[in-house]
């Protein structure tokens, strides 16, 4: 493990991540502060300025003035700047010659991804591109064929890549979904059981959701209440079972809508242990084997991959 070499960060829109890494980008140290939707207000150039340079000092202090490469909304509207969308088709390095840069090259911003997707809509992402890259990284293997990678979160990315070019990518807003139901609605009245996800409830809303695949999802999500008031499902299993109907109908809509092209029978997933295992559950009940990366060490591998080649451009052109 070497000295530090660069500041690495991912400044979502509820979180702050900073990693202190080496050349290699194994991370030193590492600090959390608030997320962009926290900092963004009236001067908010300012804000985020002051934010970053009050969790770093003490990096500074100890190594000097470090090249930064922070990914996420931080390069969003409410972000310190806002780093232009790359648009798909594209090779996932080309997010690297987009980036925006800020005090004079000191700070890289990654922008995001966008794409007229299969449902002839806009899409988008921020953050995500940084992992797809970190993942194509770490698993060099992803850039033959045709992949179909799925990054789980509130706002689930189903991405399709060929031969290490990201074709195009649709969003399933599963967990903000989740969110909105299990906390504002008559359909979960009591918290999930405190040990985490009750994995027998939630693998039986697979299941069912399965046996009629065709059905759409806001024709099954008042089981979840009804199933409390017939005896068959315990009120502190409610919140698992509405997970397992929205996983489920993500993944049988995505792999639906993918099936001419994702012939590859495994998925990558990408994102927190939690969200993978779930997800992994749900694909496995279609057929589908799985690999799975930790989202934070995508992300990193990521911002490290960005900053090498940011170097490397940096000393073609004797800077």
């Amino acid at each position: 493990m070497g000295g530090a070499s660069f500041v690495a960060g991912d400044w979502g829109t509820s979180n702050l991540r900073l990693f202190l890494c080496d050349a290699v980008g194994t991370p030193l140290d590492q600090k959390s502060g608030p997320g962009a939707a926290d900092v963004a207000g009236p001067d908010r150039a300012a804000r985020f300025a002051e934010t970053f340079d009050s969790l770093t000092a003490p990096w500074k202090a100890a190594n000097g003035e470090l090249p930064v490469v922070l990914c996420g909304m931080v390069g969003s509207s409410i972000g310190w700047v806002q780093a232009p969308y790359v648009p798909c088709p594209t090779l996932p390095e080309r997010i690297i010659d987009a980036c925006c840069a800020l005090r004079n090259g000191a700070i890289h911003i990654v922008p995001g991804l966008s794409c007229h997707n299969r449902f002839d809509a806009p899409d988008f992402m921020r953050g995500e591109e940084t992992q797809i890259l970190g993942a194509l990284t770490r698993i060099p293997e992803l850039r033959q064929g045709t992949r179909l990678l799925c990054l789980p979160g509130t706002h689930t990315k189903w991405i399709l890549l060929n031969d290490g070019v990201l074709r195009d990518f649709f969003t399933a807003p599963s967990g903000e979904l989740y969110a909105l139901l299990a906390k504002h609605s008559v359909l979960v009245r009591t918290p999930e059981r405190e040990d985490g996800t009750d994995l027998a409830a939630f693998r039986t809303a697979v299941a069912r959701f399965n046996h009629f695949p065709n059905a759409q999802l806001l024709h099954r999500l008042f089981e979840c209440r009804s199933r409390q008031l017939s005896g068959e499902l315990a009120a502190q299993s409610s919140a698992a079972y509405l997970s397992g109907l929205i996983v489920a109908s993500d993944v049988h809509g995505a792999l639906t809508a993918l099936a001419s092209a994702a012939t590859e029978r495994s998925v990558c997933l990408i994102g927190t242990p939690r969200l993978m295992q779930l997800y992994s559950l749900a694909l496995e009940s279609h057929g589908r084997a799985t690999s799975q990366l930790d989202g934070a060490q995508a992300s990193l591998a990521g911002l490290a991959r960005v900053q090498h080649r940011l170097s490397q451009h940096e000393v073609a052109h004797g800077s």
